[in-house]
Order: C-alpha cells, then structure tokens, then sequence
C-alpha cells in the first residue's frame, strides 16, 4: 500500500453519500494521514488547525469538510444569492485554481456552486458570477476584497471559512486583508473554520487563537520534513560555473522533467536564455507571466512539450506538477521553508525524486539555516571539470513582448536564431 495513505477508508468516515460518490470519481478510497485525522473532528463541527506540507491531501480534507458542512446543514435564513455560504482563501492563483479544481471533481454530485475569484484575468466574468451567487467562493486575497468592496457579495452567511497556505499568506503579506475578510464574516463560533499551514508557527498560532474557535490542533510529521524519498545533494560551484556545471549536470543525469528554481526574474531570463541556446527545451515562469500563459505553460510542461521549468518563487507554492524527476536550485532560496516547498515538487504521491543545490558565493550562506530547518546534513558533490560543460551562447531575449503576444510565432523565430548560432560557431 502506498506508505502515504492510511488505513482509513473514506467511506468509513460519516460523509454525505453524494461526496463519497465525488471521491470514487477521483480514485480516493484510502485518507491520506492528514485527511484521517482533521475529517472526522471537522465533521463534529470543530475547527481544525492543520500543519502539513504541500502535497500530502490537505485540499480535499478541508473540502470534503466543507461540503459536508453545507449539506448538513441548512443555509442561514435570509440568504441572499450573493451571499457565498463558504470561503476558501488561498495565496496564489495556481493554488486558487488547483483547489477550485478539486472542488469540482469531489463535488460533482453535491449540487453545490463554486465560484473562482483571482486576480490577473476574467474580471467581468468573475464579477457575474458571484453576482449571480455561489454557494463556495474559492479565491485569492486580493481580488476577493476587490469585489467585497464595491459590494458584489457580502459574507454575511458565511458558515464556513478556510485559509489554505496560512504561513504563505503571511509571507505574500496578505494578512492585514485576510483579517479584514475574517472580520466581515459570522463569529467564529457561529462558523466552522479550517486553517492549514507548512508550519503551525507562532504568528499562525495567534492568528488561529484570534480568528477560530478552540481548533483541534493537528500536525503530521513527516519523518523530516523533506519528502523521504528526495535524494538530496549540494554543489560549491564559482559563480562563472554555475551554468556550466548546470548543464553538465543535465547531460549527465538526463531528467524527464525537471523545474531550475532561481532567485530574482532577471536571472531566471538568463538561464532560460542559456538552457534554449543549448538544445534544452524550456519555459520561462515568472511572476509577470500572465496568468491565461501561465497556464498554459504549465500545461504544456504537463504534456511534456517542454521538460524544464525555469521559475522563481511565485511558481514554487501550489502548483500541481506531476513527475517531476529533478529540481535544480540554482540559486539557493533564503529559507529553509522555501527549500522544502521547492524541493516538494519531485517525489510526489510516492514517486522518488532528486533535489540538487548549488551554493555559490553569493547565496552559500543560506545553507546553514537550510540544512537546521531540515535537520539533516546534505551531501557535498564535487565540482569535478568532467562535470562542466562549456556552453554554447545564449538565445537572445527580446527585451519588450509585443502587444497580443507572439502571435507571430515570435518565440521560434528565438529558438533558430539560437541555432544559427551555433551553426556559425
């Protein structure tokens, strides 16, 4: 049996027949540990305060307590059709959309509406549709109090509220604007609400004392805090190896698909820059990358058009990548949070994975405080001139995308000018 799941069934759980009928859909039969133990105290009605890490089921724990929530009890007299009876706030939109995403299969046969509020794209049409009213409003921070404000909805009736990623929120500095939503909702005693978090730190501690109503804490401890099955290792590269040895490596180890996390947007262009001049199909994720392109990005990245994802930060929380084989930090992240979230996206669901560093001067210094929060020591590599690979140049970056976008097949034009040059080398 999967050593990620437990011994309980869903169906053993008291939940409504017509979400169990949703998980059977989706292929759930077994609770993942964090599902086991926050369901069955959600159902009494309890608030849950939930430490877990990305990847381990949280979104379906707290939405199959949320659905049951609502069809077990009757909406608040009165409600009016904007008033949502649920609101789920996440940090980013790929977060927002992924549990939007889950919403739908798991509620399939509930009768229960969703509406999916973010910011970046489909305003107006987002704006109807909490109009029109749902009874799950599933969205991001920003954009939901956009719309609260001018009075497209109110929260009146809200009978349930989750925040999803709560240290992020933090991190994101959203929490000034979840307070005010909070705030704008029923008494916590008068609603169910779920809290789930990387870490059940201080600050979320008193944030869940402050908004909550004495939640059950629940913590699932990994055996560390890393996926066990990452194979981690750290290289000492100069900073003028870095792209060699990057690239040595890729030939090397030859990843199916793997994600090169950077620091700052200018050099995630760079590397994406020098990876297409090298014959590695690549995507470039940012945070000013659109999100209807981002999308699609991703979804090429799934089908395995591309299979390395160039990305900052913004791209490392939420995403639901499938098989990722390798991460590469290229820049070591300042935290060993942000070590743990973006190592998480290899070794998903059971599947093994690789987590390479490099730890050059101008980042090496974060290792320390990496390798304490992991509370493991992770294995040095040598920097060996067999592993460097002199790279061919770059491709050219156009400075400024064109208005519309490269409609004019903009980025292969890119892809053989970086050929031309290495045919003139």
């Amino acid at each position: 049996m999967n050593h990620h799941l437990s011994e309980t069934r869903f169906k053993e759980l008291d939940i409504n027949p017509d979400i169990i009928k949703g998980l059977d859909d989706a292929g759930f039969e077994f609770c993942t540990p964090i599902q086991a133990q926050s369901i069955p105290i959600a159902l009494t009605g309890k608030d849950v305060a939930g430490e877990a890490q990305t990847g381990t089921g949280k979104t379906a724990a707290f939405m199959v307590a949320c659905m049951n929530h609502l069809l077990s009890h009757a909406p608040r007299e009165n409600r009016k059709p904007n008033q949502p009876r649920a609101l789920i706030l996440a940090p980013t939109r790929e977060l927002a959309i992924q549990i939007h995403k889950d919403a739908v299969t798991i509620g399939k046969h509930t009768g229960l509406t969703l509406g999916l509020s973010y910011g970046g794209t489909d305003y107006d049409k987002q704006r109807r549709i909490l109009e029109e009213g749902v009874d799950i409003l599933i969205g991001t921070p920003g954009r939901i109090i956009d719309f609260f404000k001018q009075g497209v909805f109110n929260l009146k009736a809200c009978d349930v509220l989750v925040l999803d990623e709560a240290d992020r929120m933090f991190d994101l500095g959203f929490i000034d604007d979840i307070r005010y939503l909070i705030h704008r909702c029923p008494d916590p005693d008068k609603r169910l609400s779920l809290l789930f978090s990387a870490t059940l730190s201080h600050r979320i501690a008193e944030l869940a004392y402050e908004h909550m109503n004495d939640p059950a804490e629940i913590r699932i401890e990994a055996d560390t805090k890393t996926a066990d099955k990452i194979e981690q290792s750290i290289y000492y590269p100069a900073n003028s190896e870095k792209i060699p040895l990057l690239l040595g490596l890729m030939e090397k180890l030859k990843p199916t698909r793997s994600i090169v996390f950077i620091n700052t947007k200018r050099t995630a262009e760079k590397v994406y820059a020098w990876l297409e001049g090298n014959g590695y199909k690549s995507a470039l994720l940012s945070g000013d990358v659109p999100q209807k392109k981002r999308q699609t990005l991703l979804k090429k990245f799934q089908d395995g058009e591309f299979n390395t994802l160039v990305a900052t930060d913004v791209a490392a929380r939420g995403l639901h990548i499938p098989e990722v084989s390798h991460v590469f930090n290229f820049d070591l992240p300042q935290s060993g949070e942000d070590y743990v979230h973006r190592i998480g996206r290899t070794a998903r669901a059971g599947a093994s994975g690789f987590a390479i560093s490099f730890a050059c001067e101008d980042f090496a210094h974060y290792i320390m405080d990496i390798e304490q929060y992991i509370d493991q020591k992770i294995g040095k590599e040598a920097v060996t001139s067999e592993l460097l690979i002199e790279p061919k140049p770059p491709i050219k970056m156009e400075r400024r995308p064109r208005p519309g976008g490269n409609r004019g097949g903009g980025g292969n034009r890119n892809q053989n000018r970086g050929r031309d040059n290495r045919r003139r080398r």
